[in-house]
């Protein structure tokens, strides 16, 4: 089980590690477009996937403030898609890269200000030096790093509201691609009906391309699906950083990208941040483990009157 889950870990980190190769061979379709198609190929194929696992039924039974919040959560991986489509085809993959790494510390930020979570003294000095990497990257650029913080913050979010949605994550994917696929659509066709589509214009081998975009999306997904299932968090936590390395190595000796000394001081900084981030997470699942519980002065106010509580769910 835990052989396997480690296989599909790596399968779903790897096949994001590779995606800046992968979308500039979309080229000349621009990001908006890419996106449309990528959107309308996820969907199609979630409906397969969840016909095949006889999980149609879960759609009907969605109630209404599910659906919202699977609306919103559409929203915001859409705006992710389209921030990292944008980032990978103009030359700014270290960028991007930034917002994966800091995307764990923004995610504890969130539980902080959102579900009222609190923050133990390892953390919270992860997340000061973070902000004081963020300083680096802004004084470093002469603008705050715009599209790593928009990358994190949209991922960020989408994970808050995946936490509260009580869905299959086969069907919350399917869901939420469908949602947004009738926009996707319209936009290819006013592309392809008079406007700059390439859909139909630079061969087979381009259509096919943009057609494999929906499967290199929902892949990786079902493969985390996968391994989150029969893995620890803290073993997803820290396979998570594969991805980022990867981009990182790719945007500096393949693309060739800007690493500037105060870049690589803001990168060393959020490394550091997630060591001292990582570090604590390991120490408190060992304590877990060995003692069944936290130590009293991390856990949450509400739970330490009654430590046998079952811990909330993880983001």
């Amino acid at each position: 089980m835990r052989t396997s889950g480690l296989l599909y870990g790596i399968g779903a980190y790897a096949m994001w590690g590779v995606f800046p190769a992968f979308f500039p061979l979309l080229k000349p379709a621009g990001a908006l477009e890419v996106l449309a198609h990528r959107i309308v190929w996820t969907c199609l194929l979630m409906v397969v996937v969840i016909a095949a696992a006889r999980r149609l039924r879960d759609i009907r039974a969605i109630t209404p403030r599910v659906w919202l919040l699977l609306v919103c959560a559409s929203a915001l991986i859409s705006i992710n898609w389209g921030i990292y489509i944008y980032a990978v085809n103009n030359g700014h993959v270290v960028d991007a890269v930034l917002g994966y790494f800091i995307n764990p510390l923004v995610t504890v930020a969130l539980g902080l200000v959102v579900f009222r979570e609190r923050l133990n003294r390892a953390q919270f000095t992860a997340l000061a030096i973070a902000l004081i990497a963020v300083v680096v990257f802004t004084v470093e650029v002469g603008a705050p790093p715009v599209i790593g913080i928009g990358l994190a913050l949209s991922f960020g979010l989408y994970g808050a509201v995946k936490k509260v949605v009580p869905t299959d994550p086969r069907v919350s994917v399917g869901v939420e691609a469908g949602v947004a696929a009738p926009f996707a659509l319209a936009y290819i066709a006013v592309l392809e009906g008079g406007g700059p589509g390439t859909f139909t214009d630079f061969g087979p081998g381009h259509i096919a391309l943009l057609v494999f975009s929906g499967a290199i999306t929902a892949l990786p997904l079902l493969l985390f699906a996968a391994a989150a299932q029969r893995l620890p968090l803290v073993t997803m936590g820290l396979m998570f950083y594969l991805t980022p390395a990867m981009q990182l190595t790719w945007g500096v000796f393949v693309g060739h990208e800007p690493m500037p000394p105060a870049r690589w001081l803001g990168f060393a900084l959020i490394w550091l941040a997630l060591m001292v981030f990582s570090a604590d997470a390991l120490w408190r699942a060992r304590a877990t483990s060995t003692r069944g519980r936290l130590p009293e002065e991390h856990l949450p106010e509400e739970r330490r009157e009654t430590p046998d509580s079952s811990a909330p769910p993880a983001s």
